[in-house]
């Protein structure tokens, strides 16, 4: 009844919660109009999947508390179609659901339903068996992509078309692809794409494209409205951009990067509260319209973090704590005050009250006390003469492990073409040593005077590049070949280990050598945030309750895992954690606040 109460309000057009009607956004005399009124789009960034489901409502209401009246949200790929033709949009996927909550919030939302989304997500949010067949071009005409890309978007329209502002919902906008300017500049491409957004049923709703300022020119279609994205420091120039390419149209910054995301190996980011807080007085002073680019940002939970090439390759953190208004635990930072003081000052409107939060809790230290052997779990291989993708063998994510047979001795130089992306080399059993592409490492000598040599070669992947051409070749494992001084290695039997289903590990009280599970459980009183602390350990990633939190790596600068309250239960918990290495001490801890900025050499 409460639910139907809100929906109601929100069709009708409540005074504290103002709502789109049944109305399109437009352009008109340089501002945009709903319902024949002006709106100033003053929207934060926050998406679904990095959020548990339970705090949707949360982060909804302190949205409206920092004076927000829309948020935006990408939508992913590779999350709602995990294999060709099969969809999933329940739980935290529920994106339907995620886009109702807002409504009963009074909030309008933006939708970016891509094909690509960028986003520091793994391969920008398409999906992996898109690179299974190599003749595939991503982000192009390529009738393989784009039927694919087609199918996904009419899907998508089945879940949200009806929601759009035409029609009743809160859905005012609609982006089509994403920075496809900053990729290329084949407008047949966003043509095409634009067509099958269209066709997907999202016609009620206005169409947009996103872009920076120099790149407009490449990535928008003319009749189709254009925002600009940029950073602190850029609102003048970029503003001034869009308005000599769309004279007369609203200006709005599609992302205002009021923040930044991190790396493994690299310092965490912060960014300047006060030029970020003066600058946002002056857009809504001119009267733009903005999206905070991150409000909140959360957790890429899983193996869903993407990477950049800057030159090299750079895996992101599971943290997208992205020194947003909101921190990773949906908790108010400093920006988040400066911001709303900035924006009720602008609006004159007394903002509602936060919602009253739970603090987070430690968890008292406690013992893995079992584990399991990687190599004890490796199931039915794959053969093949040479090394082949993990997306040649229907894997998406996780670890793949490489092995062939040599007569011994064997003293020499192996050369793995290409690492994709951190290796872990063991000869008969013995680590030799690593491989990690951040360092562009791909030789290590390898030494056994054993008459038998069984060389195992265990590659993670590490996230996907999503961003720029490059990621169109972004297959994992061993894309080529291995050599030992200088002659190719054949005979592999692959092993794949996407680690989507634990259940069949066995564990024992001996702890395990090697590459293992490490299984324990903790009491918990009343459920609360905490923060798991991973120093000690080396590189992997954790479950509890068999939520996928994420990856730890000892470099840093990221040092614990954020495990909500929802996917806690009063009493037992039980937490596994894999490791590459064999960790200092098989314990952990739950802290109070995270640790995002503790960088050491690796």
């Amino acid at each position: 009844m409460r639910i139907a109460a809100a929906l109601l309000l929100f069709v009708l057009g409540a005074a504290s919660a103002p709502a789109p009607q049944r109305a399109v956004l437009s352009p008109s005399n340089g501002a945009f109009l709903l319902n024949g009124r002006p709106l100033q789009i003053i929207s934060g960034e926050m998406h679904y999947p990095r959020v548990p489901r339970e705090y949707w409502r949360d982060r909804m209401k302190k949205a409206r508390a920092m004076g927000l009246n829309t948020i935006t949200t990408y939508v992913f790929w590779n999350l709602h179609e995990p294999r060709p033709g099969t969809f999933d949009f329940s739980g935290n996927l529920d994106v339907a659901a995620y886009i109702r909550t807002a409504a009963e919030e009074g909030l309008h939302v933006i939708v970016r339903p891509g094909p690509y989304v960028c986003s520091e997500w793994d391969l920008g949010g398409l999906p992996a068996w898109l690179l299974a067949d190599p003749s595939v071009v991503v982000r192009s005409t390529d009738e393989q992509f784009m039927s694919a890309a087609r199918r996904y978007l009419a899907r998508v329209g089945r879940e949200l078309a009806p929601l759009q502002s035409g029609r009743g919902g809160p859905i005012i906008a609609v982006q089509v692809e994403n920075e496809y300017g900053s990729f290329d500049n084949d407008h047949d491409y966003m043509r095409a794409v634009h067509d099958a957004t269209v066709s997907a049923g999202f016609t009620d709703a206005m169409l947009f494209t996103a872009d920076g300022p120099g790149q407009l020119p490449a990535g928008t279609l003319p009749g189709v409205a254009a925002v600009v994205n940029f950073g602190p420091g850029g609102a003048e120039r970029a503003f001034a951009a869009l308005a000599k390419f769309r004279p007369g149209a609203p200006l709005m910054s599609g992302e205002y990067w009021a923040g930044w995301f991190d790396h493994w190996g690299r310092p965490h980011h912060t960014t300047d509260r006060g030029r970020e807080t003066r600058e946002l007085g002056w857009m809504l002073a001119q009267g733009h319209s903005l999206n905070f680019y991150m409000f909140h940002g959360g957790t890429t939970f899983g193996f869903m973090n993407g990477a950049n090439d800057d030159g090299g390759y750079l895996p992101q953190t599971s943290s997208y704590d992205y020194d947003a208004a909101l921190d990773e635990s949906g908790r108010p930072a400093a920006k988040f005050t400066a911001f709303r003081d900035v924006i009720a000052r602008h609006t004159g409107a007394v903002l509602p009250p936060l919602p009253p939060d739970v603090a987070p809790s430690a968890v008292a230290r406690f013992e893995l006390k079992e584990s399991a052997s990687l190599v004890d779990h490796l199931g039915k291989p794959v053969t093949a003469d040479r090394p082949r993708p993990m997306e040649e063998l229907g894997q998406s994510y996780g670890y793949i492990l490489y092995r062939t047979r040599l007569g011994g001795p064997v003293h020499g130089e192996i050369v793995v073409t290409e690492v994709r992306d951190f290796a872990a080399i063991f000869v008969n059993g013995r680590r030799a040593g690593t491989l990690d592409r951040r360092l562009k490492q791909d030789r290590l000598r390898v030494d056994s005077d054993d008459r038998e040599v069984v060389l195992d070669l265990l590659v993670e992947n590490t996230g996907r590049i999503n961003f720029k051409k490059v990621l169109r070749g972004e297959r994992k494992g061993i894309t080529r070949s291995v050599a030992l001084d200088g002659r190719e290695l054949s005979g592999w039997s692959m092993y794949p280990l996407p680690m989507a289903d634990l259940s069949r590990v066995r564990y024992g009280r001996t702890r395990a050598s090697g590459p293992a599970f490490h299984r324990g459980t903790f009491e918990v009183g009343a459920p609360a945030d905490t923060f798991l602390d991973l120093r000690g350990w080396g590189k992997g990633t954790v479950w509890v309750n068999g939520h996928h939190l994420g990856r730890f790596w000892s470099i840093g600068p990221q040092q614990t895992l954020y495990l909500p309250a929802p996917w806690l239960k009063r009493g037992r918990n039980t937490i596994v954690v894999f490791d590459l290495e064999v960790p200092e001490r098989p314990s952990i801890e739950g802290l109070t606040v995270p640790v995002l900025n503790e960088v050491k050499k690796d």
